[in-house]
């Protein structure tokens, strides 16, 4: 299976779900140009209600295009986007990546691995049971979130849907992702 990018969206509000775009800009350091994700500081409202001065992990949300297609499988109606995510991703299995991985986004940009997106109530008021069809158990029983992953932006550039992604691991020993 090809390793690419499907789909690439944005929201300059704090809706749930982004609109998808023909292509977003990563800027390093910040996230992605004009979502209201972006930034130094985290800018996610519950997080922000804590501590305002958090580092912002969650500069970029991905999503396997795999995660939709079994959620769509499940009955929901879901499309790029409409979880939150602002790249969809095709053939990584992104909720088994080590922490501090970097995904190289077309020919510039870099998103390095911060962990996993905790799945919220957001989920159910988008559609009932949402939350519940986002989360499992591996066979030690262990939480399995699979609502997708957080990054921040490394290096900064176009990133458009068909662009290849390139997966760079960091040395061992790896970490587990965690939820941030």
């Amino acid at each position: 299976m090809t390793v690419r990018v499907v789909s690439v969206s944005a929201s300059p509000s704090h809706a749930f779900s982004k609109a998808v775009r023909d292509e977003i800009r990563l800027i390093a350091g910040l996230g992605v140009e004009g979502d209201a994700h972006m930034g130094v500081h985290v800018k996610h409202r519950s997080r922000v209600a804590v501590d305002p001065t958090q580092p912002n992990l969650r500069q970029v949300h991905l999503v396997a295009a795999e995660l939709l297609e079994e959620l769509r499988a499940g009955g929901f109606h879901v499309s790029a986007g409409s979880i939150g995510e602002n790249v969809t991703t095709e053939g990584i299995d992104l909720i088994h990546l080590p922490q501090g991985t970097c995904l190289h986004l077309g020919d510039v940009a870099v998103v390095q691995v911060t962990g996993l997106r905790n799945p919220c109530v957001q989920l159910d008021a988008f559609q009932k049971g949402l939350t519940a069809a986002v989360l499992d158990r591996d066979a030690e029983g262990r939480l399995v979130r699979k609502a997708g992953i957080m990054g921040i932006v490394v290096q900064g550039g176009p990133v458009r849907a068909g662009d290849p992604i390139r997966i760079s691991l960091p040395p061992p020993p790896h970490r587990s992702l965690e939820r941030v």
